[in-house]
């Protein structure tokens, strides 16, 4: 069951039409860490989605009008609501489809996974440093060294909260 349609819209274009009935549309950017997150969600809970696809060095207009910030990630509802910012968007649709819960009900047991969360989101630029040295042919090691260090300390961490 295929449960997302994919369009891009460079600068320039006209903005899309209304969001179809029965789906959220995802204003995104193809290789965005934060907006993966999202889709995560969108995929363990088999949410109807489209994914709109903007280039994010040459955004078109219409899209700063839904998001003034020109961040992605962005969902649109049918009935034009906009809510940004991954960790947002993730609890958001895990209230609105609350068929499969992915937060636990617990106030304690969210704000340790929220914890968890912030820790890892921390690392994210590593990942970034090292795949763009690595492609420049340049010595990465120290960076990878770093980053298996903090993940360890994660690793560590993750015992806090279980």
């Amino acid at each position: 069951l295929k449960t997302h349609r994919c369009f891009l819209y460079p600068s320039g274009s006209a903005a899309p039409g209304p969001v179809p009935k029965d789906y959220i549309r995802v204003y995104s950017m193809r290789f965005c860490p934060f907006a993966q997150r999202t889709r995560l969600v969108f995929k363990a809970k088999g949410i109807k989605h489209e994914i709109i696809n903007v280039h994010l060095a040459d955004k078109p207009e219409w899209y700063l009008k839904k998001n003034p910030f020109g961040i992605v990630l962005t969902l649109e509802t049918p009935a034009g609501e906009v809510i940004y910012e991954s960790p947002i968007t993730c609890e958001y649709l895990d209230e609105v489809y609350p068929e499969k819960k992915l937060f636990p009900s617990s106030p304690f047991a969210k704000a340790q996974q929220k914890m968890m969360l912030e820790h890892f989101s921390k690392r994210i630029g590593y990942f970034y440093r090292i795949s763009s040295g690595r492609k420049n042919g340049q010595d990465v090691s120290g960076l990878e060294a770093e980053l298996k260090e903090k993940l360890s300390k994660l690793n560590e961490l993750s015992g806090w909260y279980t």
